[in-house]
């Protein structure tokens, strides 16, 4: 076996090795999440809903999301029929949509909030705090690499700095999920 080919059947296996492993783990999120009554991809557009706070537009909850605008807003077509989210028009500028956790959303995302916690810590169990702490600098690694491929033109620092999982503040607004429904304080 060539160099070449030793290399390429690494690399091949770590790239489906990562799409199976993100393909596995969503279907355990949606196991999780629909005893709440939520899918993965509804509890996902929950939690970048309350990372941002408040009312938001679909084109930054797209952005939190690392999803196109469109996409998204079928997504919250989807939750606005099931009343999970509502519609609102904005105040300053009526051409601009907002949409909002309803309190069904709010009572779907709190227990699921706790319960995700738990699939985290049981999925990431094997690892070490070392190995977790490199594993998360390996993907960074990889995402900012596939944003440079996706779009070569943009400032990927920049990008980054804005990217939502590096938001000082993500772990704080969602423990603050975690403590009102576990008891924690």
């Amino acid at each position: 076996m060539t160099p070449n080919a030793k290399t390429d059947n690494l690399v091949l296996r770590l790239w489906f090795i990562m799409h199976r492993t993100r393909d596995v783990l969503r279907s355990c999120e949606d196991k999780v999440f629909g005893k709440y009554g939520l899918t993965a991809e509804q509890y996902g557009v929950l939690a970048v809903m309350k990372v941002l706070g408040g009312s938001v537009r679909v084109t930054d909850l797209a952005r939190g999301l690392g999803r196109s605008a469109n996409s998204v807003s079928m997504i919250v077509d989807r939750m606005v029929k099931a009343g999970l989210l509502r519609r609102e028009r904005d105040r300053r500028d009526r051409r601009t949509v907002r949409v909002s956790v309803t309190n069904k959303g709010e009572v779907a995302f709190r227990p699921a909030t706790v319960a995700g916690l738990e699939l985290i810590r049981e999925i990431t169990s094997p690892l070490s705090y070392e190995d977790k702490r490199t594993f998360v600098s390996l993907h960074e690694v990889v995402k900012h690499k596939a944003l440079q491929y996706v779009n070569p033109e943009a400032d990927i620092e920049e990008m980054g700095r804005n990217d939502i999982t590096n938001r000082p503040d993500l772990v704080k607004r969602l423990r603050q999920y975690l403590s009102t429904s576990t008891g924690e304080g």
